[in-house]
């Protein structure tokens, strides 16, 4: 018996009832012989970490766009608190932590330069969203056009992760509350750093609940999940928690999110965005050769290649071709 198989067999005596297995896995879109060591989600998750579009996260927005300090969140360090979240709540309740590991990972890959800014850009200007150029990223761009042959498991997870959505497997639920709880925390820290908002602003009959300082509130609302769920074929928190995050979350659309002081500089991105996307549009061959090959292949519209090349951009990279194409290089200094 190989290790994989050892562990497989410990997932069957272990886990949770309501687990995905992953000796049950659903599969690839290409058959690919098992490895000897792993299991599919431990290879799901090595394959999206080892990959480009994971490394760029780094340079791409989160909630600030070029922030003035070293400890803001990045679109990278989001997602790291998702994925500890979700781990977190998945042994508890002894799901496949692999699995969500793996979705957490992957979930926002597909994001823009700018954050929300850029996404709302080149929804603007043909249909974009980010959790559907996340699975696009998985299944055809990644390693040269051949995608990452991940599980169907992960890219329910990814494409299933915002708030409409339905992932099947628990895990992937797992996973989409779990980003919630990151941002909305995160997004507070960030926010008091940056002189936005103080701790005394947040509504006193939500600090009741959740709890008085981001420590506190994490902990709540991790620990709610869980003593929620255990045992059941859901994830969920307690009404009186979750109604408490909804108002925190509307809060913070008030007074964070929709705050010109925090977001007065995403005009300017939103039209970067915009304006890289028409210069694309009518000067293809300014792009990468893959691309430009891309569109002569007709695989895909025009549109969706350059709305790929633009989504890959970090934010330094997008501002870069945005001088290079739009700045008279006199003016440059």
């Amino acid at each position: 018996m190989t290790i994989r198989e050892q562990l497989e067999e410990r997932e069957l005596e272990y886990l949770s009832p309501y687990v995905a297995r992953s000796k049950e896995s659903k599969g690839r879109e290409e058959e690919e012989a098992e490895c000897d060591i792993r299991p599919v989600f431990q290879r799901d998750r090595d394959r999206i970490l080892h990959c480009k579009a994971f490394r760029r996260l780094r340079q791409k927005t989160q909630v600030f766009l070029l922030p003035d300090g070293d400890h803001y969140r990045t679109r990278l360090t989001h997602t790291l608190e998702v994925s500890q979240n979700a781990r977190t709540i998945a042994k508890a309740l002894r799901l496949n932590e692999d699995l969500v590991e793996a979705i957490a990972l992957g979930h926002d890959l597909g994001h823009t330069p700018f954050g929300h800014a850029g996404e709302r850009a080149l929804n603007s200007v043909y249909h974009f969203e980010h959790n559907v150029q996340s699975l696009r990223v998985v299944e055809c761009l990644e390693r040269q056009g051949r995608g990452l042959n991940l599980t169907w498991e992960v890219r329910d997870g990814i494409l299933n992760h915002k708030t409409a959505g339905t992932p099947h497997t628990l895990e992937g639920r797992v996973v989409r509350l779990s980003d919630k709880i990151a941002y909305i925390n995160h997004d507070i820290d960030d926010a008091v750093r940056g002189g936005i908002l103080t701790e005394d602003r947040i509504p006193e009959e939500i600090r009741k609940i959740l709890g008085q300082s981001g420590k506190e509130r994490l902990d709540t609302m991790v620990h709610d999940v869980i003593v929620n769920s255990m045992d059941r074929p859901e994830i969920q928190m307690s009404d009186t928690v979750s109604k408490a995050m909804r108002d925190l979350r509307t809060f913070m659309f008030r007074n964070v999110y929709l705050n010109p002081e925090a977001k007065g500089e995403e005009k300017k991105a939103f039209h970067l965005v915009k304006q890289l996307y028409e210069y694309y549009i009518e000067h293809p061959e300014r792009m990468p050769e893959k691309y430009q090959l891309a569109i002569q292949a007709g695989e895909w519209e025009k549109e969706q290649i350059v709305c790929d090349f633009i989504a890959g951009m970090t934010d330094h990279y997008a501002v870069m071709k945005y001088e290079e194409i739009f700045v008279p290089q006199a003016w440059k200094n």
